[in-house]
């Protein structure tokens, strides 16, 4: 089961209201996404960017205002855009030159539809390969170093039914150092400049994305977002002067560091198992409600929970129940030596990229999600169950 606080959620919901003033921040649902939790995020006054008509069908349903909804996506779907049409999406994030005649021809007739330019700035920063997505080597956005991001601007600008309104840029994940950020408002501020000097077009927006990093486990180095906020206001205010542009409305989109820490994912031993010099401990979970361990190495710290235990310290590796070799949720973690089946394992930080990228492999099912807010508990997502796998299944 995912545990989540809903007081920790609204209070780093806050948090980022206080560090950014006047600024936009949209809650990145990617990381994780249910109907509390828009109302969750809505109270706290955050907007929400979305990268799937489902996510925002789910949104708007639970009754978020689409216009404070963003759009994104490197390939969106054509469902995914006459979802963002009918239900009047904000802003839709631009990431592929094809995608702007796609778009113009679907808007209706006597309307525009406000956009932004996903922006590749060519800066490397996140905590994994497959988690950067700042440079020219990957799917995302439109490159300044080739020219393809002044050539999808000089493209939108000649549609009558498309609204530029600012630059986007996202620069990866898990990033810990406020340098990669300052860099980009630097780049994007100098792209500004150009466009406004080519076409005359002063953008009144910038969104700089989210992938602030936070600690999974004691010693791990978090991101300072309050430094981070005094720091890229500064740097645009600055870089706006020297260009002589008006400082542009600022926006950002935490995920993570908003629902990571938040959540506690819950585990019961099934099996201790000792061969040679390692001890593995599995659980009734694993790879298929977290794939991060086998995706991107990334280390948790489980804790045994619900009784006392006064054995040693022992190094275990605590596996999944799937069959894959590399169903490992933590390698050579510390537990006390006397754990055995029945006992209940907590992983903290497990409130993001869990249940929203866990997968239906080997039927085991998804966890359901459990709020806990002033010493009561409420379901907010049940579990998955045989009857959902059976409902599912309509051929033979």
């Amino acid at each position: 089961v995912y545990l989540l606080d809903e007081g920790d959620v609204r209070a780093r919901c806050r948090a980022y209201r206080e560090a950014f003033g006047d600024a936009d921040v949209l809650y990145a649902a990617k990381a994780f996404l249910c109907r509390a939790m828009t109302h969750w995020v809505r109270e706290e006054g955050l907007g929400l960017d979305v990268c799937s008509a489902g996510e925002l069908e789910l949104a708007v349903t639970a009754g978020f205002p689409a216009d404070r909804i963003v759009l994104h996506g490197n390939a969106k779907s054509p469902d995914d855009l006459r979802a963002a049409l009918r239900l009047g999406v904000g802003r839709i994030v631009i990431d592929s030159a094809s995608e702007i005649a796609r778009l113009a021809a679907a808007v209706p007739p006597g309307s525009r539809q406000k956009v932004l330019v996903r922006v590749v700035p060519g800066i490397a920063a996140g905590g994994h390969a497959k988690i950067r997505t700042g440079t020219d080597d990957q799917k995302f956005g439109l490159s300044i170093a080739d020219g393809s991001a002044r050539h999808a601007v000089a493209r939108i600008l000649g549609q009558p039914t498309l609204e530029l309104v600012g630059l986007h840029c996202h620069l990866g994940s898990q990033i810990t150092t406020d340098k990669p950020y300052l860099c980009a408002v630097r780049r994007l501020v100098g792209l500004m400049a150009r466009i406004r000097d080519q076409h005359g077009v002063p953008l009144p927006e910038l969104d700089l994305g989210g992938g602030y990093g936070i600690a999974y486990r004691p010693g791990e180095q978090a991101l300072d977002v309050a430094a981070l906020a005094r720091k890229v206001r500064a740097e645009l205010a600055e870089g706006c002067a020297a260009a002589g542009l008006p400082v542009p409305r600022l926006a950002v989109e935490p995920g993570r560091a908003i629902a990571g820490p938040a959540g506690v994912a819950l585990y019961r031993v099934l099996a201790v198992k000792r061969t040679g010099t390692l001890t593995f401990v599995a659980v009734d979970g694993g790879m298929s409600d977290n794939p991060r361990p086998a995706l991107y190495g990334v280390r948790y710290a489980p804790r045994l929970v619900g009784r006392r235990s006064t054995a040693g310290e022992a190094r275990v590796t605590v596996v999944g129940r799937h069959c894959e070799a590399g169903d490992v949720l933590a390698a050579d973690t510390p537990l006390p030596a006397d754990v055995r089946p029945g006992d209940l394992l907590a992983v903290p930080v497990a409130g993001a990229y869990h249940l929203s990228m866990a997968s239906g492999y080997n039927l085991v099912g998804r966890p359901p999600v459990v709020a806990v807010a002033d010493g009561h508990a409420r379901l907010l997502v049940r579990r998955e169950s045989l009857d959902d796998f059976r409902g599912r299944d309509v051929g033979l």
